[in-house]
């Protein structure tokens, strides 16, 4: 199958990671990809047999939002014209291009399907209150049935675009997933090199979003001891800001942006504990690689973080008071050595079920010969 793939290499974010742990996936069961992302035009393309890049104009991109240049359109036209593909799947990079690509695949009579993963806060946006991500999910849902398929990741999502007038005919749950082959328990130095009895981890963006700052006053607050170490494993716009907190001196070690995915996987198989104290989330792909290793999770019930965690698989947090939850949790956690060992073993299991990368791969692989195999009718677009 030729699947022309649409969606983001950089910045790093979590679209970026999601498209490209799909599209490696689907190379790897015999797919030919077009990935179709932004980028300057004069950049080369990394093309390989199987897979080739093109690039889309842009006058900015950031973690959150895309805007393409005028001419994108034109260029998007031609290239899914030109390379004549089975089936577009559009990762939606909250971009104005978004809008017009069930127009541009109906006029080339390509059969479109979308993946919608912006953060969320699930107990407000259910609920529908103001926000910056309600306001994401209200704009998008009345042109979410235009497309062929919506994939988001969880149930609570579904009910939140329902809600908003989606039919749920045109919503499919197929969640994030982890190779639990190279996520997995193991060896690890990690505690030696940072001369730690217990250790902590947090991996992601230093961002506002993330709640970062509540991770480490809790960390301060809360009766320590010197052989419990807190690192914190990742980069973004507070990472200044929050440099106070970091040191020695703290026992909090900020590693910065890890590119090394085997740097990453040692510092996950040598934790004690992952805390993920985010305000808003999607499906956290660093939560299920946390789980997969075998790490006992404490994250806040945001997205889909606390579907994944519910019933044992971990703690869930409230995003009220999060700094206060964790002053009494760390503590806990650092006592009860038997309790992370519990807990990281539920979290394991609850990916083994729910959170593969390689079943969540045949359930898209599946979604794609449904749609290919509908009477051509049934790809009218709504206005």
């Amino acid at each position: 199958m030729h699947i022309a793939w649409i969606g983001k290499k950089t910045p790093f974010c979590g679209n970026v990671t999601y498209s490209r742990e799909i599209t490696n996936a689907l190379l790897d069961r015999g797919h030919e990809v077009s990935f179709l992302h932004f980028a300057q035009e004069e950049k080369h393309p990394d093309n390989s047999p199987n897979c080739h890049e093109v690039p889309l104009p842009f006058i900015y991109k950031s973690q959150v939002y895309t805007i393409p240049t005028f001419k994108a359109t034109k260029v998007l036209t031609k290239e899914l014209r030109r390379i004549k593909p089975d089936i577009v799947h559009a990762s939606l990079t909250l971009s104005p291009l978004d809008f017009v690509l069930p127009e541009i695949c109906e006029e080339l009579n390509l059969p479109l399907v979308a993946t919608f993963h912006p953060a969320f806060d699930a107990k407000k946006d259910a609920k529908l209150n103001p926000g910056t991500q309600s306001l994401a999910y209200q704009l998008y849902a009345p042109f979410l049935g235009n497309y062929d398929c919506t994939i988001i990741f969880s149930q609570i999502q579904r009910e939140v675009l329902v809600k908003l007038g989606v039919p749920s005919e045109n919503i499919t749950i197929i969640p994030n997933g982890v190779d639990p082959i190279k996520y997995s328990p193991g060896a690890s130095q990690i505690k030696a090199e940072f001369k730690a009895e217990r250790l902590f981890v947090y991996q992601g963006r230093i961002a506002p979003e993330k709640n970062v700052e509540s991770l480490l006053r809790a960390w301060k607050q809360a009766p320590i001891e010197p052989g419990s170490k807190l690192l914190i494993v990742g980069d973004g716009p507070l990472k200044y800001s929050l440099e106070p907190f970091y040191g020695p001196e703290y026992n909090i070690y900020w590693l910065g942006f890890v590119a090394d995915e085997e740097r990453r996987i040692e510092v996950l198989r040598g934790a004690d504990a992952y805390i993920l104290p985010s305000l808003v989330e999607g499906l956290s792909l660093s939560l299920l690689e946390a789980m997969s290793c075998g790490v006992a999770c404490m994250a806040t019930d945001v997205g889909a973080d606390g579907e994944v965690l519910e019933k044992g698989a971990g703690v869930v947090l409230s995003t009220r008071n999060v700094r206060s939850q964790l002053r009494t949790l760390l503590p806990l956690f650092q006592d009860h050595p038997e309790l992370t060992t519990l807990l990281g073993q539920k979290a394991r299991q609850r990916v083994l079920e729910r959170y593969t990368l390689d079943k969540n791969i045949s359930k898209l692989e599946e979604l794609y010969v449904e749609i290919l195999q509908k009477p051509r009718m049934q790809f009218i677009r709504r206005a």
